[in-house]
């Protein structure tokens, strides 16, 4: 692949932002109340405004939408919900005219259960042609198939449950970490392997840019399977420690690298979503030299404000705990590898309602600090959709308005273990995926511009003050602070190459480093006020009377010692050393 052992930061993505569509809810062409590609189309020049140079779209393909889309059942076509794929061929040649790039979304851990690979893996039975493409075992020894139990191992299901689907006709079990909807691919069989390549290829020769990977450090699983510890007062194991950056990722995606993306005439982006992953392995799966992936998404620092009984065990977040969690990863990555950046994206929720303050006050105030901090890190910062506007969680009123297959799953289960109704959707309410897939807010109208006809889940009530075509008219708004922040990051070095380092580490309210670039001799200093408080601060050395590049409140005084950050203020200083 040319040039794939330069730095990260040298890469033609070094000094890029990415732009996640949900494309179930940014746009509705055709008045279906779903989001389709010729919607997406529509509303280019939004993005391309922004200035963002990359678009990764969440998954088109055919699929049941059992787990909305992340369930496919046909890799090489696109959902007649969302259109065909000439729709996608005119979308494709757009975002290139507008000098952009696209990301397809590849999840290649598991299919849905009625894509044509499991329906003849099932159907055939044991040693059919295709039986090895899944995974399958017989029940465990000494028990009756297909009662509690009886499955192969203890390991439970992300979606609730375990993680196991007895299959009658065939007397055999298969495995899925996710929805028993959809089963997990075998990647010990080289067949399916080489069809993952094939697939690949075919859309990259289609002309796209790059793929962003669903779950991909969990296709390598441990040899036999074996039970996971089960949490005190659970009913399933967790088997993550035999799932979770198995003995053979580092060897199938080395291996997909060669078969796929080597030699291409095109630089082409790959990013890995990888749940669990450490700081040591991260570096591994991004250091250019091995010839594996990109950058990845990791999860620690939305997993911080979760309790001992999952994410939807709200606790409140210590910013001190944050703020050692982004650094070390900025330390961890910063001579080999690379970091992905992000708040909130389909599967969390909002991050002004999460990590800033979503009142009439704060919001878009704590927006732009949000938006300022993120895109001051090293690495490639990415933008979900409505992001850039301060869309915030939604109003749920009951279980009536929840769509997420999730949800519904762990309402379920919750229920029949005697928990509280209310206990239960306060969890919901905070940290439910639906909270991101509400449609995107594009004026005031009803529907907020989303759809002629009724949407798949309500729009947030909220869309009749915050919207982008309000937004684009205020030259002071989120969207605007978020311009200045993505023309920034193409145009001053220190950002891409700089290195990092953090200050006032144990402050719970000022969470405060630095930038520094040896090559052009610049240094930028971040300062934000996480609080719906004053903060006076002492300056670092040097620091009085420096450039502003970013300002946020009105009338930004000049930076001296001391200096009072307003409620919810960031601002980024620059400096020549």
């Amino acid at each position: 692949m040319p040039g794939n052992e330069a730095s990260p930061a040298d890469s033609w993505w070094g000094d890029a932002v990415v732009y996640q569509i949900y494309p179930r809810s940014f746009a509705d062409s055709n008045g279906d109340g779903i989001g389709d590609l010729q919607g997406i189309t529509g509303r280019l020049d939004h993005l391309a405004a922004l200035g963002v140079d990359v678009l990764w779209l969440s998954p088109v393909y055919p699929s049941p939408h059992d787990d909305n889309g992340y369930d496919i059942s046909d890799y090489q076509d696109i959902d007649p919900l969302f259109g065909t794929l000439a729709d996608f061929d005119q979308l494709l040649d757009a975002v290139h005219g507008r000098g952009m790039k696209l990301v397809m979304d590849l999840v290649v851990n598991h299919t849905s259960d009625e894509h044509p690979w499991f329906t003849e893996s099932r159907d055939s039975g044991p040693g059919g042609s295709k039986r090895d493409w899944y995974v399958w075992r017989p029940a465990r020894e000494g028990r009756e198939p297909g009662t509690p139990g009886a499955e192969p191992n203890n390991w439970g299901s992300f979606f609730s449950g375990p993680a196991w689907t007895y299959d009658k006709a065939s007397g055999e079990y298969y495995l899925h970490l996710f929805s028993r909807k959809q089963p997990d691919l075998n990647w010990e069989n080289p067949a399916v392997r080489r069809a993952v390549h094939a697939m690949m290829r075919w859309w990259l020769d289609r002309g796209v840019d790059g793929f962003r990977m669903d779950v991909i450090n969990l296709i390598s699983k441990a040899p036999g399977l074996p039970d996971g510890t089960v949490p005190a007062g659970g009913t399933h194991g967790d088997g993550s420690e035999h799932f979770i950056c198995g003995p053979r990722v580092h060897e199938y995606l080395a291996e997909m690298h060669r078969e796929v993306f080597a030699g291409h005439p095109r630089r082409l982006l790959t990013v890995g979503e990888m749940p669990g992953v450490t700081v040591e392995e991260a570096a591994l799966f991004t250091d250019p030299a091995r010839r594996e992936l990109d950058m990845v998404f990791q999860f620690e620092h939305v997993g911080l404000d979760q309790g001992p009984d999952g994410k939807f065990d709200v606790r409140p977040l210590k910013l001190t705990d944050l703020k050692a969690s982004l650094a070390r990863w900025q330390t961890g990555l910063g001579s080999t590898g690379w970091n992905s950046l992000y708040w909130n994206n389909h599967d969390q929720p909002r991050a002004v309602s999460r990590f800033g303050d979503d009142s009439p006050a704060h919001r878009d105030r704590s927006a732009k600090l949000l938006a300022t901090v993120l895109h001051l890190h090293r690495g490639t910062p990415y933008v979900y959709q409505g992001e850039e506007l301060a869309m915030a969680n939604a109003p749920f009123a009951s279980l009536d308005d929840f769509r997420d297959i999730e949800s519904l799953n762990h309402h379920r289960e919750q229920s029949a273990l005697g928990v509280g109704e209310e206990e239960i959707l306060a969890g919901l309410r905070a940290r439910g995926r639906d909270n991101a897939r509400t449609p995107m807010q594009w004026d005031a109208t009803r529907h907020a511009g989303f759809t002629t006809g009724t949407p798949w889940i309500a729009v947030n009530p909220d869309h009749t003050r915050v919207n982008a075509e309000a937004q684009r008219a205020d030259p002071d708004s989120v969207f605007h602070h978020y311009r200045r922040l993505i023309a920034l990051r193409h145009t001053e070095p220190a950002l891409v190459h700089g290195d990092f380092q953090l200050l006032h580490p144990d402050h719970e309210q000022l969470y405060a480093f630095t930038r520094h670039d040896a090559a052009s001799g610049t240094e930028l200093l971040v300062l934000a006020n996480f609080g719906g408080t004053d903060l006076t601060v002492d300056l670092p050395d040097g620091w009085e009377h420096s450039e502003t590049l970013i300002a946020h409140v009105p009338d930004a005084a000049p930076l001296t010692a001391p200096y009072t950050l307003r409620p919810w203020e960031a601002r980024v200083q620059r400096r020549t050393t």
